[in-house]
This record gives C-alpha cells, structure tokens and sequence, in this order.
C-alpha cells in the first residue's frame, strides 16, 4: 500500500522521551474505513502511538499521513480526526447538547448545519432523551455514548479511540463494544482503538497490531493473530486461558518433548527446522479433545485431574502434562472430578512450534 491510497500512513516513526526509546522505526498502513486496533500490556506505546497520530505528541522522526496529506507538524484540529479519550472528559456545567456543540459554536460551523450534525449522531448513539441532562445525571455508558458523540458530530473521516470502555463494568463494555462495531458498520469511517484487552481486540478489528516496546509485533486479522501467531510473545498474549508452552526438540516429523513424542506430518511450518532443532511448541486449551472427538486425535495420552472450574458453557481442567502444569477445556456439561484419570488428543497441526532462541513461528 502506498501512502496515496491510505486512510492512515505511519512512516518509519520514532519517538524518544531522552534516552528513552518509546516508539521504534514504526510502519503501518490503515486501509481507508478499516478498524484496526492496537493492543498491548501498559507500556507498550500503543497510546503514545494514538497521541503522535493525534497530534498531541510530537515524534522525534518519521511521517504521519492523513488521507493522502502529510499532517506531521499539522495541529490537531487540522488533522480530520476525532478522538474518544478514556476519561469521558465532559463539562459538568453544560447539559449534553451543549458538550456535543461546543467545539463545533468555537469553530463557527452555521447553526443549522450544528443542529444536523447533533441530531444525528444522538440518533445514531441512542441518546436523544439524554439531550438536556447535564454528564452528573448520566450513567458511565451514557456519559461514554455523549463522549463518542461529541468526536462523531465533527464529521471526520477518522476515529481515534484511547481505551474507552476501560472504565466501565463487564458488562456494559460488552454491550457498547456491540455498539462500536454497529457504529463503524454504519459510518464505514476508518476507526483505531487503543486497547489492552485482548476480547475487544478480536471482537472489534478488521486488523490488530500487537505492540510490545514500541514495535509491532504482528500485524493481522483476528483469525491470523488467534491461528498463527508470528512469535512467542503473540501466541502468548492472545487467547484466555493462554496456551501452554513446552521445550523440546523437531526431529524430522516428531516433536519431542519429556516423555512424548507429538507426530507434526500436518503441520504447516513456515519454516521448517533441522533436525534435533530446540523448539518450543505452544497448545491451547480449547484444542485438547476428549470424549467422542478422541478419535481424530493424532496423539492421544492419560492424565489425571488435578482441579476442575466450572465455567457455564465449559469446563477448565487443570493437571500435569510432561512434568508441568497444563490446562484445558471441556464442554460444560462434562461430569470430571478430582483426582479422575481420562484421556486427552492433542493434534499439533493446531499447534504453535517457535524456534527456542529466536522465539520465532517455525
């Protein structure tokens, strides 16, 4: 992609506090009306990211373009973006048709083209009864909805969202995460979402760019991210409960780690070891079959349970595989008890193998 054709464009972007290293030699592309989140433990530079794309922060080099304009030096307010901060950041003083109108009577946009834009993004965000309450009489996901309206009246072609729902309970963020991804089917706007939460990342994007000190780590679909995670750290990060990771050695179609040899013939590698090559092989709990679907297992081994958490729709099973802990899932109607010994089937084709030093997907 080049930057003509871009919605977003990061080019080769550096950003120092000091000595400090907060962004490194970024590059990214943002298709024009993608949703593309970034995700990361605190730290990682993905909101210091959003603030440079903003304009709140000035990088130490590189380029950021916007829908084809180089807006590096740009201010904010010229740059076409609106943006949805954690803290909801409203005036307490003025009721909500006044916080989704302000900026918009300071920028002297006409009046009729203000009642428009306000009336349709209280339309679109549900909150048309809430027009004449002040933020104090508001519930935290309505004080969130006024905070997305108050970035959707200014009419841009991209949304930038720093965390906003981080402040919100379980489940008020699942139902405005819903409301998220109806409103940008609706706008069709680009959209980047700052994130640490890995179910809002997959549930959300188009595209995710995983951040760890400053760089991205990999950059793909939800499917992509989840399947074939690029390296360690990915596989890692996403998936809840995360995988469990084993070393071990590739020896030709075998995968040995202690006391079990796992067959790799369907394996897929990217890049396919030596022989005797220490690799580590990561297996995620909702991969490990049982019951019926033992039959299709191309490895299968006994283990006896060491605790067992119910979860509603699944069970989590805690034991001992290859001298450590491992857990995996079962369908919540199971009937397993402590200290039960059954059978598992891994099948390693669904399996992550990185090579040991590098950390990289073989």
């Amino acid at each position: 992609m080049t930057v003509e054709n871009a919605s977003v464009s990061i080019k080769n972007l550096d950003l120092s506090f000091g000595a400090v290293k907060v962004l490194q030699n970024l590059n990214l592309d943002i298709v024009d009306g993608e949703f593309l989140v970034l995700l990361g433990s605190s730290g990682c530079g993905k909101s210091t990211l959003l603030n440079v794309i903003a304009g709140l922060l000035e990088p130490t080099d590189g380029q950021i373009w916007i829908k084809g304009k180089n807006v590096t030096w740009a201010e904010p307010s010229e740059r076409g973006i609106g943006m949805v901060f954690q803290s909801y950041a409203l005036y307490p003083q003025m009721t909500v048709e006044g916080n989704l109108t302000f900026g918009l009577r300071n920028a002297r946009v006409p009046k009729d083209e203000i009642k428009r834009r306000v009336a349709r993004a209280a339309e679109i965000l549900q909150i048309e009864p809430l027009l004449k309450r002040k933020p104090g009489a508001l519930s935290g996901g309505q004080r969130q909805r006024v905070a997305i309206g108050r970035a959707l009246v200014r009419d841009v072609d991209v949304f930038l969202f720093d965390e906003p729902l981080s402040n919100l309970d379980a489940k008020l963020r699942a139902d405005l995460r819903v409301e998220l991804k109806l409103l940008h089917n609706n706008l069709e706007n680009t959209m980047i979402y700052v994130t640490h939460d890995q179910v809002e990342a997959m549930t959300l994007a188009d595209r995710i760019a995983i951040m760890k000190g400053g760089k991205i780590m990999q950059l793909g679909t939800p499917a992509e991210i989840y399947g074939t995670p690029q390296n360690k750290y990915v596989a890692d990060f996403i998936g809840s409960p995360s995988m469990t990771f084993y070393d071990g050695t590739v020896d030709g179609t075998v995968m040995k780690i202690e006391g079990h040899d796992l067959p790799l013939g369907a394996y897929q590698f990217t890049n396919r070891p030596g022989p005797g090559t220490p690799a580590t092989i990561g297996i995620r709990p909702e991969h490990v079959m049982t019951g019926d679907n033992l039959r299709s297992a191309p490895y299968q081994t006994d283990i006896t349970v060491d605790l067992v958490e119910p979860m509603g729709s699944d069970t989590l099973i805690y034991c001992h595989l290859a001298g450590q802990p491992f857990r995996f899932r079962m369908d919540g109607s199971a009937v397993v008890r402590k200290g039960e010994r059954i059978t598992i089937g891994i099948d390693p084709a669904r399996a992550s193998i990185f090579d040991k030093d590098t950390e990289e997907r073989l």
